[in-house]
């Protein structure tokens, strides 16, 4: 069902309708086609580059699935996020990661706002510019949270302007990442990943892992097997491994993933003291547990507060952010598509893709 559509077919536009019994938005312009999950978490499952038609996201094996519809035969501290994972770019927040338990109460995978219904207005709808404010309290910790989601014309840039928000009477602690995925058809073996350097943590490894455990310089690392394994090049689904490395003391942040066959990338571009850290989820055909089962050929780089896999562990660490009572955290950031083969050497705050020779 459409609940709204500008008639004009030209230039920016956006469509509110339901999808699956989720009220859904499509932003786009001559470039971009974005779809956004308001009902889930404001996950973003559809980015697609529309001169060439490729949707960089992934998607999961059971993709979009509405929690109304479905009923689980039991509950898991994982089980909240995984069962409606359709895959794309979700907001995880306060929490990040691995279940946790804070201030005695449990959190499950990647925090409250993955799963939360968020309310939303429109704030432009022009030729020019679309642009949609969505708004949501967390259930089980006292923040607000609103995000400006917005496309203009012309330009293959989506910016994403976001403010947290402590609405308790006591300081808090929080995680804050986001989680985009990429997969098939723009993932393969011919995909590049350039970013500025930093730290790699291969530690908290899968029993299939390709690495030696350690922190390393980027982008190469040790293979158990004793090679090399540059980083930079994204494995086939016949590596049969899957792994999540986090870095960290990068120069700056940004990164891009080049498609070197098809001559197409994805990039993003974000605040370092916001998201100091970048998390590298790779899996190459190892995923053999629940709920995977081995389908899975995919990758995440996830710009995130901390490197570690859980709030308790990033306050013992001192990594994770802290709001008083009343106050603000907020950050900019952005998503850019591009084309060409050639590496990438920077990409701006501004959504500038900066190629070396």
């Amino acid at each position: 069902m459409i609940h709204y559509t500008h008639e004009r077919n030209f230039a920016c536009r956006l469509m509110e309708y339901t999808y699956k019994g989720l009220r859904t938005l499509t932003l786009e312009n001559e470039l971009l086609r974005l779809s956004l999950l308001a009902d889930k978490g404001t996950d973003i499952f559809e980015f697609n580059y529309k001169p060439l038609d490729v949707d960089f996201m992934w998607r999961s094996p059971w993709g979009v699935r509405n929690p109304a519809h479905y009923v689980a035969t039991t509950h898991t501290a994982v089980s909240s996020f995984l069962d409606f994972y359709e895959g794309g770019w979700q907001d995880c927040f306060p929490t990040g990661g691995n279940p946790a338990e804070y201030r005695g109460f449990p959190f499950g995978a990647h925090g409250e706002t993955p799963t939360l219904p968020w309310d939303y207005r429109i704030e432009e709808d022009s030729p020019e510019r679309v642009s949609v404010r969505f708004h949501v309290r967390t259930v089980r910790t006292p923040f607000y949270i609103e995000k400006l989601v917005t496309l203009e014309r012309g330009k293959a840039v989506l910016v994403i302007e976001e403010r947290i928000v402590n609405e308790g009477r006591t300081r808090m602690e929080l995680m804050w990442g986001q989680h985009p995925a990429f997969g098939p058809p723009f993932i393969d073996e011919s995909c590049v990943i350039d970013l500025p350097g930093g730290r790699v943590h291969c530690t908290d490894l899968t029993p299939n892992t390709r690495f030696v455990n350690g922190i390393y310089p980027w982008p190469e690392v040790p293979g158990k097997f004793g090679e090399t394994i540059d980083l930079r090049q994204v494995a086939s689904a016949e590596a049969d491994t899957s792994d999540t490395l986090r870095l960290d003391q990068l120069p700056e942040g940004w990164y891009a993933v080049t498609n070197t066959s098809r001559q197409v990338g994805f990039g993003m571009s974000w605040p370092l003291q916001v998201f100091p850290a970048l998390w590298f989820w790779q899996v190459y055909g190892g995923a053999y547990g629940p709920p995977w089962y081995g389908r899975n050929y995919n990758i995440a780089l996830e710009p995130f507060s901390t490197v570690q896999l859980t709030l308790p562990e990033a306050i013992q660490a001192g990594t994770a952010h802290v709001l008083e009572p009343g106050e603000s955290l907020q950050a900019r950031f952005l998503a850019v598509a591009f084309t060409g083969s050639a590496g990438i050497t920077r990409i701006t705050p501004e959504g500038e893709v900066l190629r070396g020779e």
